[in-house]
């Protein structure tokens, strides 16, 4: 009977097949420590500058420096008809004119949406006004515009 013998160039290949991993596991582990914690960041200072200047014009002007945040809508009208979705809006707009109103296109739905509402109490206030006129109403919680301003100071 022979007995098994390990082949001579088989154990040389495993022994640098792992010292390659060892060498390869060391240096990624010098070069993850070397930039751990630290952030430098490049920018020209006359953007500061352009953004302070944008604030300074936008007060002196009386225009608002407030952004969209996050608030509520009445979703009015949900389905597959575009037709249907503008009716629907120019309906609102009809009982409502100052009311903005915003029709998304979610494929395969078209859904019309109003208001910008910074409570959802005003949003239910609108929904039990529109109760009567259109049959399924719900709250939506997204991103909304800032209120209008009125630009005519008299």
């Amino acid at each position: 009977m022979k007995k098994a013998v390990f082949d001579y160039k088989a154990q040389v290949a495993l022994i640098k097949y792992c010292f390659l991993f060892i060498l390869l596991l060391a240096s990624a582990q010098s070069f993850a420590q070397q930039t751990k914690g630290r952030v430098e960041v490049v920018k020209d200072p006359l953007v500061d500058t352009l953004i302070a200047k944008r604030f300074e014009l936008n007060n002196s002007a009386g225009m608002p420096t407030a952004f969209s945040s996050y608030g509520y809508r009445v979703q009015i009208f949900s389905g597959s008809n575009r037709k249907d979705a503008y009716s629907a809006q120019a309906r609102l707009q009809d009982q409502y004119p100052e009311l903005r109103t915003y029709i998304i296109y979610s494929e395969p739905n078209f859904k019309v949406r109003a208001g910008d509402f910074k409570t959802r109490l005003e949003a239910q206030k609108l929904m039990q006004e529109l109760r009567p006129s259109f049959s399924s109403l719900f709250i939506i919680s997204e991103k909304i515009n800032p209120p209008k301003t009125d630009t005519n100071n008299d």
